[in-house]
């Protein structure tokens, strides 16, 4: 049998803190601003699932995973993670879902970087292989030369990159070149020199569910429980990652919002993300102009579904995400901005 914890009713800002000074509520993912009140706890036995709601002084019996979505974060990369965190994407690619094409070369790709930083990017994620549904793997040596040119650059101008990749020589060079963080769509499962190459960098990584490889994962993807499952999944290459060297506090988790999963998967992770916090780790959450917001909202061209991305990273940071993986930094930082205001007016700043 297998137990989780999942926590509910949250509470923000100074409410927050008075309840979890009261010992009536704990830190969601170690924030200073998130409680939670209660706990969903989940059994699953085989096929059998249970579930029930009790008040956060009972979930005190289950003290070990409670800890774990307690514990405040250590900063990730340098990054503090007591508010939330933008990383802006920078796709050097000719068939990204959004943006493909849109950054022809270096040259571009490195004034993009440096207007999002501008805009309040903490995180710049570059990459040069595409692992949007349907995409054929990259070699190793295209997508060198389409990022470190970019990485050299923008790195050398003092900002925090993320490589976005799976391969265990794109990480190498990309760290030799400045990269400061390894963000891999297959959890570091793709290459078998992965997680060993990671270890060896010492370097914090994002480690991303996905159901198959990009070219088939949305062939009709199936979970016995999504949620659960994605879960499960993350924690099994958590124990993988620290079997090999990689300490849990370098390591973030991301469910993989459109990387094997239907609508109603997608919004159900959206729903249940505190859960996830009972890994212990930084939570990514990435869902910026996905196919599932454009159902939502009706847009079809993806570079148009941005108020829709706002709404769903102010959802994501408001269930404690600690990191946002975005494309339009401005609008997000913006609205992040009054949210974060709105919940916690004593942390606001003028």
């Amino acid at each position: 049998m297998t137990l989780y914890l999942r926590p509910l009713s949250l509470l923000h800002g100074p409410d927050a803190r008075r309840a979890i000074a009261a010992g009536g509520a704990g830190a969601l993912g170690g924030s200073d601003f998130i409680a939670f009140t209660q706990v969903q706890v989940i059994e699953r036995d085989g096929g059998t699932i249970s579930r029930r709601i009790v008040a956060y002084p009972e979930a005190r019996a289950w003290r070990d995973q409670l800890a774990l979505i307690e514990a405040r974060r250590p900063d990730f990369a340098g990054l503090a993670m007591n508010r939330p965190k933008l990383m802006g994407i920078v796709n050097v690619t000719p068939d990204s879902f959004s943006d493909g094409g849109q950054l022809a070369n270096a040259s571009e790709a490195i004034v993009h970087g440096a207007r999002l930083a501008s805009e309040g990017a903490d995180i710049l994620d570059i990459g040069g292989e595409s692992t949007r549904p349907g995409s054929d793997a990259v070699p190793a040596e295209a997508e060198l030369a389409r990022i470190l040119p970019v990485i050299e650059a923008l790195a050398q101008q003092g900002h925090c990159i993320s490589v976005d990749t799976r391969k265990a020589q794109v990480m190498r060079e990309a760290a030799a070149a400045g990269a400061r963080i390894v963000n891999d769509v297959s959890a570091l499962s793709y290459d078998p020199e992965g997680v060993g190459t990671v270890a060896a960098l010492g370097l914090p990584v994002v480690l991303m569910h996905a159901q198959g490889d990009p070219k088939t994962m949305q062939n009709n993807p199936v979970y016995d429980d999504v949620t659960l499952d994605v879960f499960d999944m993350l924690n099994a290459r958590i124990a993988h990652c620290e079997a090999a060297g990689i300490p849990r506090r370098l390591i973030a988790v991301d469910p993989g919002i459109g990387f094997g999963k239907t609508f109603h998967h997608n919004l159900t992770l959206l729903n249940e993300l505190a859960l996830f916090h009972g890994l212990g780790t930084v939570l990514l959450v990435g869902l910026s102009r996905k196919a599932f917001t454009g159902a939502l909202t009706g847009e079809k061209k993806a570079a148009d579904r941005v108020f829709g991305s706002v709404g769903g990273a102010i959802q994501a940071a408001l269930n404690g995400a600690h990191v946002l993986r975005i494309h339009d930094v401005k609008p997000t930082r913006q609205a992040l901005a009054v949210a974060l205001a709105g919940a916690d007016p004593e942390a606001a700043r003028l």
